[in-house]
């Protein structure tokens, strides 16, 4: 997925940037960078591989290069950023959390229309620098970020430095968030409203979809108000977020527990402990040991010295001996129980087998698996929410493949908890991963437990239910509630 900051100050920002951006890492895992703007050095950036290590690492030793009152980072699963352009609109940097469906179809006519694209040291093409040449086609910032809105197929949230401060745009349909904060002196945008705590900002907007600011150090001006429709990633709070983020005002931590204790309160299953897979699973199992009154344990613990966030490497092979050299179990808990293990979510279930199987061999009496969201029926084209290049990659898909002779056959039915088709699907995909027993969260439950309307908020790798279809028929779909201002 991945994560940005930014920040304008009316003193030196390196400080809170740095910082601020690092309080990303736990959103990409592939590319980091930082640009800052000094009136007498100009723009300053370096970008980074972190792929075999963490954003402090690369940058610390750096940060003496930086110079200015104003900033962005970001934490990127894609691409090198930032980009730094120069154009009819001004020199400015680039971050983006973005995922275009419709990249080769947009380069290539912008190819056509004699625009070029130089950065393809990922060996593809740069979304963000593909974002860049959309904006630099509008007479202003916000025109070419309203191009950016109407030409993109999937996602874009943007931050740009400019000589005139931050200005931050969120993705058309909000499905990504971006977080204003402030303190005395100083404003901030970030994904991840956990980054601000410990630098002082306080929380004083969510942008809406759409709605792009530019922020200075002494204020914030709204350039374009906010669209009407939203459909922010339900996995944000599934999966992605910290447990201390908020978006839309909700808390993470408090949605997983939520969803823990109304399956655990529904279960009549009879354990002796429950137990969360580190890390997104801890909040939910807390919350089911409340609802079922069990106790909770920590049974599998996660290795953290050397794994303290979760690398998602290339290969599959590479990604399933991580799963295994993160997660450390606890054979003297596990022995002769009964217990319920809390997890995010099963995407393509080989990790899980895998594991299972050593909590058996290590004396687990049984092992019940309870899922914090739906099973995963559609994949996403919205963001990069796993690292799955196919819907076929999905467990799901693979089972209804085999009941059906075809993966795209009766989905909705599939799709609906307590179903025939849902019931048998689940019971294969237990029987797949050798559970004692699995249940996954219903729609209801995670919508409720979020608390925001069911309109608001994408469930579609659950249901396939989105603005998907409106905004690929009619990218202007989502209108806004008033005129546009710069």
């Amino acid at each position: 997925m991945g994560g940005f900051f930014g920040t304008v100050s009316v003193k030196e920002c390196v400080t809170d940037l740095f910082y601020g951006t690092d309080y990303n890492s736990h959103l990409g895992t592939r590319r980091g960078g930082m640009a800052t703007y000094d009136k007498e050095k100009g723009f300053l950036r370096s970008i980074h591989s972190l792929e075999s290590t963490y954003f402090r690492t690369k940058f610390e030793e750096e940060l003496p290069k930086f110079k200015g009152n104003a900033g962005i980072g970001v934490i990127s699963d894609t691409d090198a950023q930032p980009m730094l352009m120069n154009s009819h609109l001004g020199k400015f940097a680039l971050v983006t959390v973005a995922k275009i469906g419709n990249a080769e179809e947009l380069a290539n006519k912008l190819l056509n229309e004699n625009m070029h694209l130089s950065e393809f040291s990922s060996g593809k093409i740069n979304q963000t620098e593909l974002i860049a040449l959309l904006i630099i086609k509008g007479k202003t910032f916000v025109e070419g970020i309203e191009n950016v809105y109407r030409h993109v197929k999937g996602s874009c949230s943007m931050l740009l430095l400019t000589e005139d401060g931050i200005i931050a745009a969120r993705d058309s349909w909000g499905r990504t968030p971006i977080v204003i904060g402030k303190k005395d002196g100083a404003y901030a945008a970030t994904s991840e409203t956990s980054a601000f705590a410990n630098l002082d900002y306080e929380i004083c907007k969510y942008l809406g979809p759409g709605e792009i600011v530019r922020l200075r150090p002494n204020g914030m001006e709204q350039l374009r108000k906010p669209n009407k429709g939203m459909q922010i990633c339900s996995f944000l709070w599934v999966y992605y977020g910290f447990p201390t983020s908020t978006y839309e005002n909700q808390n993470v931590e408090v949605v997983r527990n939520k969803i823990g204790e109304v399956m655990g309160a529904e279960d009549q299953t009879e354990v002796d402990c429950a137990c969360g897979i580190p890390d997104s699973g801890v909040g939910m199992a807390l919350g089911y040991a409340m609802g079922h009154k069990c106790p909770y344990m920590r049974a599998i613990s996660k290795y953290t010295p050397t794994w303290p966030r979760s690398f998602t490497p290339p290969t599959q092979e590479m990604r399933n001996l991580v799963a295994k050299m993160k997660l450390i179990h606890n054979q003297d808990v596990l022995k002769g129980k009964r217990a319920v293990f809390c997890d995010d979510s099963i995407v393509r279930g080989t990790q899980l087998r895998d594991n299972t199987q050593i909590l058996f061999d290590s004396g687990l009496k049984e092992a019940h698996m309870r899922i914090s969201c739906p099973p995963l029926i559609y994949g996403c084209p919205f963001i990069n929410f796993t690292s799955s290049k196919s819907d076929m990659e999905l467990i799901t898909r693979r089972i209804i493949q085999d009941f059906e002779g075809d993966a795209y056959k009766n989905l909705e039915k599939y799709a609906t908890t307590g179903s025939p088709e849902y019931e048998r699907m689940v019971e294969e995909i237990r029987k797949r991963l050798k559970l004692t027993t699995l249940k996954f969260s219903s729609c209801e439950t995670l919508i409720e437990a979020i608390g925001l309307p069911k309109e608001m908020v994408c469930t579609h790798c659950f249901d396939g239910s989105s603005a998907y279809t409106l905004e690929q028929e009619n990218p202007q779909s989502n209108t806004l509630f008033d005129e546009v201002k710069e």
